[in-house]
């Protein structure tokens, strides 16, 4: 197993390459999650190859590898499941150029929420159903590219409401099913240990345990940040943090280890308010968290 970082924590923060990797390879991680938000392939084209370059030229300084690139907060939008056929068409080209990116940076995956729906397409069953079909066919479609670019897998991420989709383990378990009928690489799951309806009656819905037993074989990547029952934010592993909180570094990893799992990346995606004094925390975050979780996964 290996740890990583999601780079969502230097959006609008640390936007240059040259900074956010010195802070993630400091922190003594090794491998890296880029969030479209920090190469938004939607500019000129120009400006996507040069920020692609710069980016691959100071991981390539700093030791640090790309294994993925995921969508972020600015991209947390209905893309795949929007009502419109018309926008869905518009973001499989999105998601075209963000593969073809990927490649040339040598992640092996692009990721992302399976697609929104929206509120009036998920109360109605019937149409809710027409658009979760129409949202699988569009992963199809985004597979056999992702196949002709030289990617590995694809990645979608459970989330936590029924429009957001995969919300219960039971409903994650349908969808990714549903998902592996026919694509041309493996569309895989990237677990999110504080994901799940905190609405469900079914307490392993909000157990992050349980969803690592289901998904354990389903899952090359794993989102790490500290949890509560209230499941409140995307907090580090820092004391204050892990004095209440529900992650244990090696119960997550025996829980893997025990369903077959001993190769999954172990990101960490942490989130940082923009008001001070946690504007400034992330550098010192980063590394407390990577700390805590060394002794049971190794560098």
């Amino acid at each position: 197993m290996i740890l990583g970082v999601n780079t969502g924590f230097a959006v609008n923060r640390y936007p240059e390459p040259e900074v956010w990797t010195e802070i993630v390879a400091r922190s003594g991680a090794r491998y890296v999650q880029l969030t479209a938000d920090l190469l938004d392939v939607r500019l000129p084209e120009r400006l996507v190859a040069k920020q692609a370059e710069d980016i691959a030229s100071a991981c390539a300084q700093r030791g640090l590898t790309i294994t993925s690139l995921f969508t972020g907060a600015f991209t947390r939008v209905n893309h795949l499941a929007h009502p419109d056929a018309d926008v869905r068409k518009w973001w499989q080209g999105y998601f075209r150029l963000l593969i073809d990116v990927a490649a040339s940076l040598g992640a092996k995956s692009v990721g992302s929420h399976p697609g929104i729906l929206s509120a009036r397409d998920d109360e109605n069953p019937r149409v809710r159903e027409i658009r979760v079909q129409q949202n699988i066919e569009g992963w199809h479609a985004l597979a056999a590219h992702a196949a002709q670019a030289g990617l590995q897998f694809l990645l979608w991420e459970p989330m936590s409401i029924s429009r957001e989709q995969g919300h219960t383990i039971a409903e994650a378990r349908k969808l990714q099913d549903r998902l592996n009928d026919g694509p041309a690489v493996p569309i895989m799951v990237c677990l999110d240990v504080d994901h799940g309806d905190v609405s469900s009656t079914n307490p392993r819905d909000t157990d992050p345990y349980a969803w690592l037993q289901e998904f354990a074989l389903d899952a090359p990547v794993v989102h790490l940040k500290q949890s509560s029952t209230n499941k409140g934010g995307h907090w580090p592993f820092t004391k204050e943090h892990n004095a209440n909180g529900r992650i244990v570094p090696m119960k997550v990893v025996e829980t893997l280890r025990s369903n077959g799992a001993y190769n999954t990346e172990l990101v960490f995606e942490l989130s940082f308010r923009e008001r001070e004094p946690f504007d400034r925390m992330a550098p010192e975050a980063l590394a407390a968290s990577v700390e805590f979780w060394r002794d049971v996964v190794p560098d």
